[in-house]
């Protein structure tokens, strides 16, 4: 594993988190419902970030795993390194930072977290981390508007967001509506979610079927890095370098 052993995980503050999010997130954005924030150190210098906190729309999740309560899991919900850190540092991060829930945060019992399968990767982090793949859909949730700007549709219904505010003060309880009318043009990205879970809690059931990572290319939801690519073509590549 090499110097990913010398890396200090701990927990920071917010906007130090979001500072990093923004820089070195795909996305450029942060989630504004974290509430937990890992800063990932090496060399005395922050190279990485995870954030959790509650999935925003939590009835759809909490069913995933048997005789869970309202607050017994989180949502990762950002994941973002520079690329200072060694080989195997991302897979090391997570596994420091779910010791320290364990530890800190025993209510806590597992962890979501969703692959964006249209612009970054299909969830290689979490394979190597653990986590099981629960689900691949063909995505529904990031929308981009003619002027090219990338919006999740959550955005539109979270009674937080600016988007959801100009909705509303236009009179609108509709995002097809208001964007069929404002945003005309707009499309959903194409290519897939995949959403992954991590048992903290190893005496936990998942009450959904557990798909084999070979459903992937079955489905043909390959993504590394932004560039569509199957996991075999990965495997072929690795073997010729």
């Amino acid at each position: 594993m090499g110097r990913a052993k010398e890396i200090i995980v701990k927990v920071i503050p917010s906007k130090i988190a979001n500072e990093f999010v923004k820089k070195n997130h795909y996305s450029g954005k942060v989630v504004n419902n974290s509430i937990l924030h890992f800063g990932c150190f090496l060399d005395n210098k922050l190279h990485g970030v995870m954030s959790f906190g509650s999935s925003m729309v939590k009835g759809n999740i909490i069913h995933l795993v048997k005789d869970t309560e309202w607050n017994d899991f989180l949502e990762l919900n950002r994941m973002a390194f520079d690329n200072y850190l060694p080989k195997y540092s991302e897979s090391r991060c997570l596994s420091i930072a779910f010791k320290l829930i364990k530890k800190n945060a025993p209510n806590i019992k597992w962890v979501v977290s969703f692959s964006d399968g249209c612009q970054s990767g299909d969830g290689t982090i979490y394979r190597a981390s653990g986590f099981k793949l629960i689900g691949i859909k063909e995505n529904k949730s990031n929308l981009i508007l003619p002027n090219g700007e990338i919006v999740n549709t959550l955005n539109f219904t979270d009674g937080k967001s600016s988007w959801c505010k100009k909705i509303r003060n236009l009179g609108y309880t509709s995002k097809t509506k208001y964007l069929n009318k404002h945003q005309k043009g707009w499309e959903y990205l194409k290519g897939f979610q995949l959403r992954y879970i991590y048992l903290i809690d190893k005496t936990c059931k998942i009450t959904v079927p557990i798909l084999p990572f070979s459903e992937i290319d079955k489905q043909g939801a390959g993504m590394y890095k932004g560039e569509k690519i199957s996991l075999e073509q990965r495997k072929l590549q690795a073997s010729e370098a």
